[in-house]
Order: C-alpha cells, then structure tokens, then sequence
C-alpha cells in the first residue's frame, strides 16, 4: 500500500511556509552552499541539536523525567513511529542517530520547521505544557508543513531544479544531485521528478520480498511525477510490482541498477508512447525513472524578458 500524502498544501499555505524557510536560509547564508550546509541553517534558527540520542531507553527516561505524565505517554507510544523531537521549551532537537546522515540532515531541518513556523511553536509549547494532545488532523497539516519547510531549505528553493534542467534524464541525475545537496537518493529522486520540467515519473519501491506464486513482490511506496508526466499520462496508481508487471523487467534483482529498457505507455488519450525505464537499489528502496522517448528530444527555449523577433 502506498504512503499517505506527506507534503502537499494548498498554494496560499505553501507560500507561508516557504517565505519562513527561505529568511532562515537568508539568515544562515546558505544559498549556493554545498552539500547544503544543514548546521548553519539550525544554528540561524537558534536551535541546538541535542549532542546525544535520547532513542534508547536511558535517554529516554532521562527526557521524561521532567515532563507531564500524559506527554510522557504520548511520547512513548510515539517513539517507535519517530525518528526526531522538536522541545519547545528548551529550543532543542532530538535526532535519532541510528539512521543514515542523510536521514538525520532532512530530519534536523523538518524539526527546525516546527521552530521556525510560528503556530507550530506555539501550539508546540502548549501542548507540551499541558495533558492535552494534538488533534490528528492539525498534526497531519504540521508535519505536512514542516516537510515542505524541510524540502525547500535541503534543496534551496527552485536550487535544485535548476541544476536538474541542465542534467541528463537519466537515474544517475538525481543519484549525482543526492550529493550535491546532502540529501538522501530517496529525497533526491523525488524532488528531481516533482520539480522536472520534462516528462517524468519516480517510483519508490519497498525492498524485494519473494513470494511464492508471484516470485517477487514488491510493494509501492510512493509516486512522484512532473507535473508535464501528469497531465499528459495521470498519476499512475499500481501498488504493487511483479513480474508481469511491465515494470516487472526494470525491478534490479541481484544487482544495484538496471539498465535503460523500452516499456509502454498509454497516455490519457489511450495514444501508447515508447517510454524508458530504469531502476536502482538504494537497499532501502528501489527508484525507478520512467519517462517517454519523447521527452528526451524536447528542448525548452528561454527568452529574455522583451524579446521581439525581427523578420
């Protein structure tokens, strides 16, 4: 089953929480600063990253032990769906270092989003004041927001999507941008379809099981396509790939990348297109780029602003 929605808003909320994210990017003089330089932002913000785990049982009980019974409660039935904390009172951040650099680089600009976004700081401190707890849907929009946050400061605005035009349609773009940014090949590969100019979609795959039966199964974790892939071809909403699947051929088995192969598509028209497919195993998740023949030959032309052709 694929994720539930993770990032969108609507335009007016995104702008919000973009302009907040792009004044701390200010603040921290990280624009054109690579791999983004995640510290700075977090300092600029005057937050501090608390310099050990509390995601093990000692610091967790250390954490609890000044807080209110019912936070520590919630806390603890939280812990093993989480990965950071945001403490409005003490201006901290918790990272849980047992996941990749990568992880803790997006996951310490998520929480700062939540000091940064001024409801979130307050209600924040609120709740983590009282015994009372965040309605599901107010949580769901703050994490949403914090992830746009998030994203915009790792891949510095329209940053990353300008350095994505100048680059092949190919698997190793985002693989190559990942470094460029300090993101993870996961936040890469997304950000490189969502934001592509040409046609283009991402499939993030979970890890290979193999069933009997199918032979393999793997389950869909999120798609992502440019916004020109989605009208021309609509989000695809398979949720599992096999090997009759005519993604089937691309999934990596034994191997870290498939090579580009010619699949089919059929667009919202019923038209089919020749399209190319080509996947990599991150070990965590398999990314698969799909993306029409047809894209590879387009070319967009800018023109500067009061241009006129003469004959």
């Amino acid at each position: 089953m694929t994720k539930p929605d993770d990032s969108s808003l609507d335009p007016d909320e995104r702008r919000a929480v973009e302009e907040r994210a792009r004044r701390l990017l200010d603040r921290a003089s990280a624009w054109g600063v690579f791999p983004t330089p995640i510290n700075d932002i977090v300092a600029a913000a005057r937050l501090k990253v608390a310099p050990t785990s509390i995601f093990d049982l000692e610091g967790i009980a250390a954490f609890l032990k000044n807080k209110a019974a019912d936070t520590a409660n919630n806390l603890k039935s939280a812990l093993s769906k989480i990965f950071g904390i945001y403490d409005s009172d003490e201006s901290v951040i918790h990272i849980d270092d047992s996941v990749g650099e990568t992880k803790q680089n997006f996951l310490k600009l998520h929480e700062t989003g939540h000091h940064e976004l001024p409801t979130h700081r307050k209600i924040f401190k609120f709740f983590q004041d009282c015994n009372q707890t965040l309605a599901p849907d107010v949580a769901d929009q703050f994490e949403r927001e914090a992830n746009n946050f998030a994203r915009f400061a790792m891949f510095q605005g329209d940053g990353y999507a300008d350095q994505a035009r100048d680059l092949p349609l190919e698997i190793k773009s985002p693989m190559r941008l990942a470094k460029d940014f300090g993101a993870s090949q996961y936040a890469s590969a997304r950000e490189f379809a969502r934001t592509n100019h040409r046609a283009c979609v991402v499939y993030v795959l979970e890890p290979v099981e193999f069933a009997q039966g199918d032979g393999f199964r793997a389950q869909v974790r999120r798609i992502e396509p440019s916004p020109s892939f989605r009208s021309q071809f609509g989000k695809p909403t398979c949720t599992t790939i096999t090997p009759g699947h005519f993604l089937g051929k691309i999934i990596p088995i034994g191997r870290r990348m498939s090579r580009p192969t010619t699949v089919a598509l059929t667009d919202l028209n019923g038209q089919r297109h020749e399209a190319i497919a080509e996947a990599f195993d991150t070990k965590r998740n398999i990314l698969i780029l799909l993306y029409p023949k047809a894209a590879l030959s387009k070319i967009n032309i800018i023109l500067p602003a009061g241009f006129k052709a003469s004959a």
